[in-house]
């Protein structure tokens, strides 16, 4: 699946799409296929605070468990709550049914250092 030009891009491989002031926050194709099958996400619940730079929540796979970073402050508004059930919509969806959080961002200034679609695909391989 092509990386998606319509959102920022992280180191730690999460994606973030504003919509005005709501970003949802999910990880990248590329992500999903390191992890392989993902078996469970914890993420926080409605009306958490998450800060900039700062893990928000975990995931796990058959390979690994790693942290999911946000990229803004803001408080959590919408939870994926099919992940419970569907962890491997992270897998098989991972910028559209596999979507983790969305937060209302105090700011989206953060998310203009983030890099762009190309700048991830470079980066992610090896460029």
């Amino acid at each position: 699946m092509p990386t998606p030009n319509d959102r920022k891009y992280s180191e730690t491989h999460e994606w973030f799409l504003a919509d005005g002031n709501i970003v949802t926050v999910g990880i990248t194709q590329f992500a999903a296929d390191e992890l392989t099958d993902v078996t469970f996400v914890d993420l926080p619940a409605v009306g958490t605070r998450v800060a900039a730079g700062r893990p928000f929540g975990e995931i796990e796979s058959v390979k690994a468990t790693g942290e999911l970073n946000s990229a803004v402050d803001g408080e959590v508004i919408e939870v994926n709550s099919r992940l419970a059930d569907e962890p491997g919509l992270v897998n098989s969806s991972p910028y559209t049914d596999g979507w983790m959080i969305r937060v209302r961002a105090d700011s989206l200034e953060p998310l203009a250092v983030l890099m762009t679609a190309a700048e991830y695909d470079r980066k992610t391989r090896g460029d």
